[in-house]
């Protein structure tokens, strides 16, 4: 009977604990909204050395990039010359979609 109760015990201990490992993942993921590179657009647009504040938003969306390139409306913008420099000033791999 104790031996009963330890199993459902251990169980019940380990289910927690991939509940909360994948409610962590989850929280982590980002959100891809190309409004969020907004600080870089003077940068997208020019020759403007791109912000502090937008290699941050550039790193925050790194994972959206093949998806932003997809789009008919941002492609023409992430494919460009200028989005090259940034993501080199900002040490960010050029995506490969």
């Amino acid at each position: 009977m104790k031996n009963t109760a330890r199993a459902r015990s251990v169980a019940a201990v380990v289910g927690l604990l991939f509940l909360a490992t994948n409610f962590a993942l989850v929280a982590e993921a980002v959100t891809c909204n190309p409004v969020e590179l907004a600080p870089c657009l003077p940068s997208f647009t020019s020759s403007t050395p791109p912000t502090p504040q937008c290699c941050s938003k550039v790193k925050e969306q790194e994972s959206c990039f093949c998806g932003y390139i997809k789009d008919p409306t941002l492609g023409k913008y992430i494919n460009s010359p200028n989005t090259k420099k940034i993501l080199k000033v900002c040490q960010v791999a050029v995506p490969k979609c």
